[in-house]
């Protein structure tokens, strides 16, 4: 009998609002996964064109998280900073699948730009002796990350202090005698230097950015192994063309080794060959100038690049990742 697990849909979770749904929704787009809300916007579930197999679900970016860590949504998009505070043995319950390149923000530690002898954690450090002898108490951070700050300042032997749990403007404490400095998220820096706060050179907790991350916690039968599998492929091929270029190449005379030297200095790999001065390469986006002038000086008397849509496999890392921590077959964790 099939196990009922096995019917269920595929639950994604997007972010519901903001710059993090806009770029959601394009990152899906452009892997043919077209987002269809049947009553508007303000709906909070919705289905993708073609996948009668997957609901998606729309949250918050921290409710998201959660929702991962507790089994409720398969596969899901939500910052690492939210994962990395929020969700105890995240390893465990979780799996970056990939960065998504949107979502950028740091969580640093930052102090009055007054403090001009603190450009450190050891300078810190020794700030909250001196601070505790002088005043009597601890020194405050305020912070919504209280996790993140607590794992991070153990690890520079910073015990002399205590937290302020921030409800609200968190760069604003300092200035308002809350605390003496602050853990915070920021993506330029500007409101911290409008704070009269800078950010000390080793105070970069994490580098935070939006991730595709899948639940370890969810029932993982053969429905949602099928649409994850779907799913994963589209964003794989859709990833390996927007970072790679076709190069087709004419030369006026046959180069042996012209093709290999292409795979070793520029990562190019051959796709096919019409006869030995007509080949076409698949080349990183990063090496192609480099590329294209080798060939030129090899004699090629014509190198045309162009675009690539979709470049598909019979295996992909992101489905290889998955199914490395959820085991290949249904049966494994239904």
């Amino acid at each position: 009998m099939t196990n009922q697990a096995d019917k269920a849909p595929l639950i994604l979770a997007v972010p519901s609002k903001g710059r993090l749904q806009e770029n959601a929704n394009a990152f899906f787009a452009r892997a043919g996964l077209v987002f269809k809300q049947s009553r508007g916007e303000r709906d909070y579930r919705g289905t993708i064109a073609g996948f009668d197999n997957v609901e998606v679900l729309y949250l918050s970016a921290s409710e998201i998280a959660r929702e991962l860590a507790q089994g409720g949504a398969h596969l899901g998009i939500t910052g690492e900073d939210l994962i990395r505070e929020g969700i105890d043995d995240a390893a465990a319950k979780l799996e970056l699948l990939t960065p998504l390149g949107f979502g950028h923000a740091n969580v640093v530690v930052a102090v009055p730009q007054a403090w001009i002898d603190v450009r450190n954690m050891a300078d810190l450090e020794d700030v909250a002796a001196a601070f505790r002898a002088r005043h009597g108490h601890k020194m405050r951070v305020a912070t919504k990350y209280i996790n993140l700050t607590r794992r991070f300042f153990t690890r520079h032997g910073i015990t002399d202090y205590r937290i302020v749990e921030s409800l609200g403007a968190t760069e604003g404490a300092p200035a308002s005698g809350a605390a003496e400095l602050i853990v915070d998220i920021t993506t330029t820096g500007a409101t911290l230097s409008a704070n009269a706060l800078k950010i000390i050179d080793d105070g970069v907790m994490l580098r935070s950015e939006a991730n595709l991350v899948a639940s370890m916690t969810a029932p993982w039968g053969a429905n949602q192994r099928a649409a994850a599998a779907s799913i994963l492929t589209r964003i794989c091929a859709e990833e390996e063309a927007r970072s790679h270029r076709e190069i087709r190449v004419t030369l006026s005379a046959p180069v042996p080794s012209v093709v290999d030297e292409l795979s070793s200095r520029f990562a190019a790999s051959l796709v096919a060959t019409t006869d030995a001065s007509n080949f076409i390469v698949q080349c990183p986006v990063g090496a192609l100038f480099d590329a294209s002038e080798y060939l030129v000086a090899q004699g090629a008397i014509r190198v045309a690049v162009s675009q690539i849509d979709y470049v598909f496999r019979p295996t992909n890392a992101l489905l290889e990742t998955l199914y490395g921590r959820i085991g290949s077959s249904g049966s494994d964790r239904a």
